[in-house]
């Protein structure tokens, strides 16, 4: 027995349903399978033909009545009998193969195409490491400039203890001048004292004289 089925909907190219009919009609053991996809204006169409006995036909129509691709979109199935040669599922199979094949061949050029590009840029990375290494380089004078810096602190370790020293001095110095003033405080009056007894000397030597 032949039958051919007419697939009709908005969605049924590209979703896989040919290789859908195809595994179910080799799953269900049918002798001869074909599949094509085909435009009736604007309305895409998968035409199968089968070929097996009465029973396996049937089982055939109602998995295609109640199964279909998950991303199809079916809009009307029709049956009717056939009476052309129809090729060998094992055939087809082969056939479906060879177009897969054909389909992957430029998917695969593409790819080998963006892998080359990647490969292309990634050439990029050797010499954005030497820019780092170039930079790293230059950073080397950093350790040596906080070398200096230390060296320039220590030097300048020196500043407290003179602050320091400094400041014993003007301790010291000022202790001096402490005990210079007290020095002329106990002179000051000895001092008067001798100098008024001179003038009381002077005095009576100029009254004997008669002087005054």
């Amino acid at each position: 027995m032949k039958l051919k089925v007419k697939i009709i909907g908005p969605k049924v190219h590209d979703v896989g349903y040919r290789y859908f009919l195809m595994s179910n009609a080799i799953d269900l053991g049918l002798k001869g399978f074909h599949a094509r996809n085909r435009l009736s204006g604007e309305t895409q169409e998968v035409i199968a033909l089968v070929e097996g006995d009465e029973e396996t036909i049937a089982e055939f129509g109602k998995l295609v009545e109640t199964k279909k691709p998950e991303h199809s979109e079916v809009s009307n199935i029709a049956f009717e009998d056939y009476g052309g040669d129809v090729m060998k599922a094992g055939e087809y199979a082969q056939v479906c193969s060879a177009l897969q094949l054909n389909k992957a061949i430029p998917l695969l050029i593409d790819i080998r195409d963006d892998i080359k590009a990647v490969r292309k840029n990634t050439d990029i990375i050797p010499e954005m490491r030497d820019d780092i290494k170039a930079v790293r380089k230059n950073t080397d004078i950093i350790p040596e400039m906080r070398d200096d810096i230390k060296a320039v602190r220590k030097n300048t370790d020196i500043i407290p203890e003179m602050r320091d020293d400094i400041k014993a001095v003007r301790r010291t110095s000022d202790m001096t001048l402490t005990e210079i003033k007290g020095l002329r405080e106990d002179i000051q009056p000895g001092f008067a004292m001798q100098i008024q007894q001179i003038q009381a000397d002077v005095r009576a030597i100029k009254e004997r004289l008669g002087m005054t």
